[in-house]
């Protein structure tokens, strides 16, 4: 896959994006979120655990406090990272990182992985244009 600039004029286009992205996700594959606060991460992540689960009421909470919620889908388990609370990777082994790249991962602030970055992963980085409208460019599978 080559990067990639696409323009989400609204949510319901970050809604589609994030859909279309949980299509192709299987076990062992990982997505990383990047942009600033407030660009779309948690959203993003929020859309694909819906429709991962086939449920656009789906409670998806951000993670900020817990670090990680895990659900279980039709496709396995999914587990969902938001590691801003981190100043590095130092706390990364008492989450279970390396057991839950088994599975769908998906981490915001993915700076704070360091070294325990997963090879292979797609990038998403989001941008802010206006109040509504965001830019996502989707940096390949990388490994």
């Amino acid at each position: 896959m080559c990067d990639s600039t696409i323009i989400l004029p609204d949510l319901a286009a970050t809604e589609r994006l994030a859909a279309r992205l949980a299509g192709m996700v299987r076990p062992g594959m990982a997505v990383l979120l990047e942009g600033p606060l407030g660009a779309g991460k948690s959203a993003f992540c929020r859309a694909v655990l819906r429709s991962l689960v086939g449920d656009p009421a789906l409670d998806v909470p951000s993670p900020t406090f817990t670090l990680v919620q895990s659900y279980d889908t039709p496709r396995g388990p999914v587990h969902h990272l938001d590691l801003w609370r981190l100043a590095g990777p130092e706390g990364l082994d008492e989450l279970g990182l390396d057991d839950m790249l088994r599975d769908i991962v998906l981490v915001e602030w993915p700076d704070r992985l360091g070294p325990h970055a997963p090879p292979r992963a797609l990038g998403l980085r989001l941008s802010i244009l206006d109040a509504d409208a965001r830019a996502a460019v989707l940096i390949g599978w990388t490994g």
